[in-house]
């Protein structure tokens, strides 16, 4: 839940209450969860050459690093530009099976993804979009959205 929404529980007298949660929320074992969406862009470096736009893998294995890199800035340009949306953009263009959630990858905590994709994701703010991030899996921009 992205920082500042309520939600709703019950007081000790039975009443309904709304309570802000921070943007960051803590595991059962104490450690900082966060949340993100991210925008995949596979190349014939990735360690797997086929996503749910791309079954057989051909234009994956044809793109470039650099492609693939221009691809995402294009994307990041017309979002922070306002010509379209994170969501949007990351269902439309994403290698990642996430694309079927927009881009939402749920809550996640170190140790959980790909060491440069954890690092690059917990060092933003809530709003805040990365610039490119290199993993085994390919190019990504990350939006931090919890």
């Amino acid at each position: 839940m992205p920082d500042g929404e309520a939600a709703e529980g019950r007081s000790d007298r039975g009443k309904r209450k709304r309570e802000k949660r921070p943007a960051a929320e803590m595991s059962a074992a104490g450690e900082e969860r966060i949340r993100a969406s991210h925008i995949l862009i596979k190349h014939e470096g990735s360690r797997r050459k086929s996503s749910l736009k791309d079954s057989d893998g051909r234009v994956i294995s044809a793109t470039t690093r650099e492609k693939a890199v221009e691809q995402l800035m294009a994307l990041r340009e017309a979002i922070a530009f306002g010509n379209a949306k994170f969501e949007d953009l990351a269902a439309q263009n994403s290698d990642c099976s996430s694309a079927k959630r927009c881009g939402d990858l749920g809550r996640f905590g170190k140790g959980q993804m790909q060491k440069p994709f954890e690092q690059a994701a917990f060092a933003l703010k809530v709003g805040e979009i990365s610039d490119i991030v290199d993993t085994d899996s390919g190019v990504h921009i990350i939006l931090r959205t919890g």
